[in-house]
C-alpha cells in the first residue's frame, strides 16, 4: 500500500496504490494531511479498498506531488550518522541535534530544485522521513513512539552550506529554508508495511554515486527520535521528521557542489526513487 498525491501544484488529488492498482481517495478525504492521519485515514483507506468503495484511476503521465500536504512543522535531525558528522568536521552528537525547515520548502519528488541567488555550496542529502500519525506528547518510551508514526517517505534535505555555516550566526536555518529545498516522495509507505531499522539509502548526481548507507547506521533511530522530540514539544499529525543523512555529501570535499543543470537522484529501498533537476532561482 502506497499513498500519493498527483496533479498540478496546489491541485493535487489523494490516491492509494495497492497491488498495482490506483484508487482515488477524494470521496474519503480532501487531502493526505494531518486531519487525514488524525482520523485514522490509513486504516479507513485500506478498508475502503477492500470493500471496493473507491474508483480506480490511471495516474500515468500525471505529476507526482509530495505525498503529504503541507505539514505544520518539519523537524530535522543533524549529524545523525557518525561518518557524516566526521566528514562535516564535527564530533558525533551525544543528543539529537534539531533544526527546522519551513513547510513551504516542500515540493514533489520530481520537481525542480532552485539554486539560490548567491549560492556557492548547494548540497544534497538523502534522508528517511517520518510522518507523524497521532499526537505525540511526553511519550513514555521509544517503543510507545512507534505507535504514533503514520509512515515513511524519502526527503532530500537540500542545504546551502555557506548560508548554513558561515552566514547563520550559529544556527542552520538560513541554509535550509530556501525555496524548493525539501523534495519529498514519491510515496508514503504506512508504518506497518515497512521496517525502518535497516533500509538502504543512496544518492546520485548526474548518474554518479554519492551516498550509499543504511538506516542501521543511524546514531539515534526512528523510535528514539520521536520519543525524544516529544519530551520538548508536541508533535502533531502530519508533522514531518527528517532523520538525518549519511556520508557522501559535497560538504565532505570529495565532490563538487550542485550547479544549474545537475540532476539529483535519491532512493530508499521499499519506498522508491526521486529525481530533481537543478535550475537557477
Amino acid at each position: 500500500m502506497r499513498f500519493q498525491r498527483i496533479g498540478p501544484v496546489g491541485d493535487e488529488r489523494p490516491i492509494v496504490a495497492v497491488a498495482g492498482h490506483s484508487y482515488d481517495l477524494s470521496s474519503l478525504t480532501r487531502d493526505i494531511d494531518g486531519e487525514f492521519f488524525a482520523a485514522e485515514g490509513i486504516s479507513r483507506a485500506e478498508a475502503a479498498v477492500a470493500q471496493g468503495l473507491l474508483p480506480e484511476i490511471d495516474p500515468t503521465g500525471q505529476r507526482v506531488g509530495a505525498p503529504i500536504a503541507r505539514p505544520q512543522a518539519i523537524w530535522c535531525i543533524g549529524m545523525n550518522y557518525a561518518a557524516h558528522a566526521v566528514e562535516s568536521g564535527s564530533v558525533p552528537p551525544t543528543t539529537p541535534v534539531v533544526f527546522f525547515k519551513t513547510p513551504n520548502t516542500i515540493v514533489g519528488p520530481h520537481d525542480d530544485v532552485l539554486i539560490p541567488r548567491g549560492s556557492e555550496r548547494t548540497d544534497w542529502e538523502v534522508e528517511l522521513a517520518v510522518v507523524i500519525g497521532r499526537r505525540a506528547r511526553y511519550l513514555d518510551s521509544p517503543d510507545q513512539a512507534m505507535r504514533h508514526i503514520a509512515g515513511y517517505t524519502i526527503s532530500n534535505d537540500v542545504s546551502e552550506r555557506r548560508f548554513q555555516l558561515e552566514l547563520s550566526g550559529g544556527q542552520w536555518s538560513k541554509g535550509k529554508c530556501c525555496e524548493t529545498f525539501n523534495p519529498l516522495g514519491p510515496a508514503l509507505i504506512p508504518a506497518d508495511r515497512l521496517d525502518p531499522k535497516d533500509l538502504r539509502l543512496r544518492s546520485f548526481v548526474n548518474g554518479e554515486p554519492r551516498q550509499d548507507s543504511t538506516t542501521a547506521d543511524l546514531i539515534f533511530d526512528v523510535a528514539y527520535l520521536v520519543w525524544h522530540l516529544s519530551q520538548f514539544a508536541v508533535l502533531e499529525p502530519g508533522d514531518l521528521v527528517n532523520t538525518g543523512t549519511p556520508q557522501g555529501v559535497a560538504l565532505s570535499g570529495r565532490f563538487p557542489y550542485l550547479r544549474p543543470g545537475d540532476v539529483m537522484e535519491l532512493e530508499i529501498e521499499g519506498i522508491g526513487r526521486m529525481r530533481q533537476t537543478c535550475l537557477p532561482a
